[in-house]
């Protein structure tokens, strides 16, 4: 079978949602009143802290999808004022999200113990404050939120292969700006920068899948341990440190592209490795040139350019069934399947997605049922379940 990525498709019930005159979509999206309506219909369990578990009303994969969203709606009513990565939430609010994704990723493993079976993923992607509101395909919802999913590998194996020009699949790999220029230095600065006991770095043949051929020219890490090593909190530590060294690494570049030889940033979270990796290296500073002169030239350029961290982490399941850790640049359109090779387009056909509602809906309460078994939440009845 030839390897590639591939593009599925996935019914969605159209959501009865008018959008007020005057505002777009993606205005309207990142509104109270949308995220009302996220709780009332999609809503499965909220909790103190503001985490919010939830159907994918426009899913990935009808076979397993929900989401947590850290529901700052009704406190911070600044949709650019949000938190869009982990680094800017609440320690006890991190706490427990971490042992809801634990609970969560162990039901997906336990519900699909081989990687024949089924493509398990699970993980975030960052909402970024600098994106205008008006952009097209600007992420709907300003809010930090997660993805856990699962693909059957036979639908992935059925599927036809996805255009590799297609610009969803140029977030990593051989189009990135990172990975284009930057290898050698970005995998210098992890090993650097990041103490690791549980994560191991592995070469892009162990991480990659065979059925797609990615993730492409990701750092990728091993969990030791596998899903054992989820429920120790060193291993969620490590998972931050991941984000941590990719935030230092991509504001220091746009800090440099920006102005240039720009002082090393105040709140950088490893400034000796920084200093000495980073500001040091004559590929780093020689791409930071290259793009910050075609800014001062191209207009339409500079507009594209996210200034601040921009990301999507992801833990998934590789053939050979071990956990492993990515993390990669986000950029407008992208999902965060693609990062796997795996296109997904939704489509409005209610009768399809109804066939395997009852399924998903099953599981979806079950694993809800195990969250409020280990209090990290209560129930929310919608018109579709009840709260308990």
């Amino acid at each position: 079978m030839q390897a590639g990525p591939r593009e599925i498709t996935t019914p969605f019930r159209p959501i009865p949602l008018d959008v007020p005159e005057g505002m777009k979509p993606n205005e309207f999206f990142n509104s109270t009143e949308n995220l009302n309506d996220l709780v009332h219909n999609n809503g499965l369990l909220s909790n103190p802290e503001n985490l919010l578990l939830y159907r994918k009303a426009l899913g990935h994969s009808n076979e397993f999808d929900t989401s947590i969203i850290y529901n700052t709606s009704q406190t911070i009513l600044n949709p650019l004022g949000r938190p869009v990565r982990r680094t800017q939430v609440p320690d006890n609010v991190r706490h427990v999200w971490n042992r809801m994704n634990q609970i969560i990723i162990a039901y997906m493993l336990e519900l699909y113990p081989d990687p024949n079976d089924a493509l398990v993923l699970a993980g975030e992607a960052s909402l970024d404050a600098t994106w205008p509101l008006t952009s097209p395909g600007v992420p709907s919802i300003r809010m930090l939120h997660n993805h856990f999913i699962i693909f059957p590998m036979q639908q992935l194996r059925e599927a036809k292969l996805a255009d590799l020009d297609n610009p969803n699949l140029t977030d990593g790999g051989q189009h990135s700006l990172f990975q284009a220029y930057m290898r050698d230095v970005y995998r210098e600065f992890f090993d650097k920068a990041l103490d690791l006991e549980i994560l191991k770095p592995i070469h892009s043949h162990e991480s990659q899948l065979t059925l797609t051929g990615y993730p492409q020219g990701l750092p990728c890490w091993e969990i030791q341990g596998g899903i054992e090593a989820l429920k120790n909190i060193r291993f969620w530590k490590e998972y931050d440190l991941i984000l941590m060294g990719f935030i230092d690494f991509y504001r220091t570049f746009f800090s440099q592209v920006s102005s240039r030889n720009a002082p090393i940033l105040p709140d950088a979270y490893f400034p000796a490795q920084v200093e000495n990796v980073l500001l040091f290296n004559n590929a780093f500073l020689k791409t930071a040139k290259k793009v910050r002169d075609q800014c001062i030239k191209d207009p339409a350029y500079a507009n594209a350019i996210r200034w601040q961290p921009a990301f999507k982490q992801l833990i998934y399941r590789n053939d050979q069934g071990k956990l492993i850790v990515t993390i990669s640049q986000n950029s407008i359109g992208n999902a965060i399947t693609e990062l796997l090779g795996v296109v997904v387009n939704r489509t409005p056909d209610a009768a399809a997605y109804e066939y395997s509602e009852p399924v998903l809906i099953e599981r979806l309460r079950t694993v809800r049922q195990r969250l409020i078994e280990a209090d990290l939440g209560d129930g929310i009845a919608t018109e579709y379940w009840p709260a308990d």
